[in-house]
This record gives C-alpha cells, structure tokens and sequence, in this order.
C-alpha cells in the first residue's frame, strides 16, 4: 500500500475509529484501524463486534493494499502531527507515515484477521436528515438504563408513527419521548443499545446532510456520503410506555426554564445522597418551591416564579432526573403537570408537542 491524502481528513477519520476500535483480549485485530487503500480513496474502519465504523477518504493512491494499525498509537500520533498533507506505505507488517518533517514505523497486525462489518442492506430503508437524527437520539439518550440486566431498557427504542420518527428510552424511573417530523418512514421498530447512540451522535453531530437508515432484524445501517455506521440491534420488546403516561392532570405549573435550571443546580449542593428534592406546589399562594437538605451539610429553599393552577401537591424526586431533560427543551419556559401522590410528572416544552419526559416520584 502506498498513498497520499490530506492529513486533517485521516486524522479525523482515525480519531473516530479508534474510539470504536474494542478492547478484546482474545482478538487483538479489533484494537487496531484497518486502513484498506483503494482506487481514489482510503477507507478506515473500526469495529468492537457490536458497533462499526467506516469513513472514505479522498486519496492519491498509488499502489492498493491494506493494513491493520494498532487504533491507540495511530491516533495519539495523528492528534500530534503537524503539516497538511501526510504519505503512508507498507513495508512487510510495518507501516511507515511520512511527512516533510517526520517519519514514523508503527508495527501492524495481519489484516486478514479483522472481522467483516456486516451492513443491514438497503431494502428497509428510510432517509433523515443526519442532525435530526442526532437531536432525536439526544434527546432521550440519556434516559436508558446503565444496567444490561434488561437489554432493552439500556436501548433507545425507535419506531414509525404516522409522518414522524419517534424516539424513546426509559430505565423505568423516568422516559423520555422525541418526535421527529419525517416524510412517511416506513421501518419496523428497533432497540439500538444505547452506548451505540452515542457513537452515532458523536460520529453525525456535526453533519447537515440526508442520510440513509436501513435496518433488518439483526442491524440497523446509516450511510452518508462518507460515512457507514452499522450497529447491532437489541432482541427485546420496549415496553408499552404509553400506559404510563397520565391520561388527565390535577396541578400545572409553568416557569422560566432557565430558572428551574439554576434552581437544580442550587439542589446539587444541599441534596441527600439520594439525591432528593421535594417539590411544593401551593396555586392559592401562587407558590412553586424546591427543597433539599442534607443532615451533614444544611439545607436550602428556592421559591419561583410560575404560573399555576389546579390542587395543592407536594412530592420529592431525583433532581438529576429533572436536570436532565431541560437540555432536550429548546423553549424557553417549560411545563410541570402533576396528577397526584405517588404519580408521574410529566415535563413538556411549553408550545413543543415533539418531546415529552416523564418523572417517578420518590418514597421519602
């Protein structure tokens, strides 16, 4: 293999593959970028067996090959790197990366003992937009389990419903919902586990352009004009969240996102180790006030201001909880409907139908 590309374009690529790249013992191959040079352009790719990656990069090629270089090392030399353009070429199982002012020898490992990247095919296929696609995954990522006890709770769970994509995830405490308009997507529903979404996040969030999801019962595909993610899909059924969702609403309040957020972060110093915060909502007294206290530091009281109606309520949640969805709300005030002790609330962008996040409360 011998080639010539833009050093900015490689780096790039490297970078992303070398934080999929996986940490297996048994198969040492999969910590490494397999770099396969072909007529016009490099394609560098990466896998851990659960997510792949693999960009296309522009290059003057002038002998074809490829090569399975250890992920770690490549990338740290590439972050490091100066000059504009850079020139690779393998000798035997080393491959030598040159620049006018630096010439380096990296050892590699057999190539033909990378696995192949399977892709899901493009017979069940929808296109998005790629930043949609990223505002739909963040916006209830963060929602899904940390525990793989049950798979599909640590899954963002996606699905066709009427003209949108919707998204969801919950660990059962709390669920988040984003719906994303779309022209007719017509796809079965999906679990993609959730470390995997933050690899397509991370991978499409800078990009504007349509990108092409195919899925079929064991993968699901994004092709852009560069780029092929492929991940695995989760084997489960999401629960039926819509059960949970309260019907009718007994207490309202609506206030200043940006007031309910210092308010948190107020809670993050004074909570228990649970984390609690109780919430008072008096509409006679037109009081909306957080509370939290710790017996070993003190306690504090925010009241404010909102506009509320309905019954007198009172309960105590996770204030991480709360805090975590107000960066997948883009208006500026937001609603809290409270349907009585020992139930959900539920918080909605005020004038935003798209997303919804739902709370548990906690016992005392």
């Amino acid at each position: 293999m011998k080639i010539e590309c833009v050093q900015e374009k490689i780096k790039k690529a490297v970078s992303q593959a070398e934080r999929v790249a996986g940490k297996n013992l048994n198969l040492p191959v999969l910590s490494c970028v397999l770099i396969r040079a072909e007529k016009g352009h490099v394609a560098v790719s990466s896998t851990d067996l659960d997510f792949g990656y693999c960009a296309n990069v522009a290059a003057k090629v002038y002998e074809e090959g490829v090569v399975a270089v250890p992920a770690k090392p490549l990338a740290l030399f590439f972050a490091n790197l100066p000059g504009k353009n850079v020139a690779l070429k393998t000798e035997g199982s080393t491959l030598f990366v040159t620049t006018p002012k630096n010439k380096t020898a990296i050892k590699c490992l057999p190539p033909d003992d990378f696995p192949t990247i399977p892709e899901a095919g493009k017979e069940n296929c929808f296109d998005i937009n790629a930043a949609e696609l990223v505002r739909g995954l963040k916006a209830v990522w963060y929602s899904s389990s940390n525990s793989n006890i049950k798979a599909e709770l640590s899954s963002v769970f996606v699905y066709p419903e009427d003209d949108s994509v919707v998204f969801a995830a919950t660990d059962s405490f709390r669920l988040a919902e984003k719906k994303i308009k779309n022209k007719t997507p017509n796809f079965g529903n999906i679990l993609i586990p959730f470390k995997n979404t933050q690899e397509i996040i991370k991978v499409l969030e800078d990009g504007d352009e349509s990108v092409r999801v195919c899925i079929n019962k064991n993968q699901i595909t994004i092709f852009s004009e560069s780029t092929t993610l492929t991940s695995r899909v989760v084997d489960g059924t999401f629960p039926d969240y819509h059960q949970i969702i309260p019907k009718e609403f007994k207490t309202e309040a609506v206030l200043l996102k940006d007031d309910l957020s210092r308010a948190l972060k107020i809670a993050t110093i004074f909570s228990d180790t649970f984390n609690q915060v109780n919430i008072t909502v008096v509409p006679r007294d037109k009081k909306f006030e957080l509370t939290t206290k710790n017996n070993n530091i003190g306690e504090s009281t925010t009241v404010l201001d909102a506009a509320i109606s309905g019954e007198p309520t009172e309960a105590n949640f996770n204030y991480r909880y709360i805090a975590d969805c107000l960066q997948s709300i883009s208006t500026d005030s937001v609603s809290l409907a409270f349907s009585g002790p020992s139930r959900p609330v539920v918080i909605k962008g005020v004038g935003d139908k798209s997303f919804m996040y739902l709370v548990m409360p906690m016992n005392r």
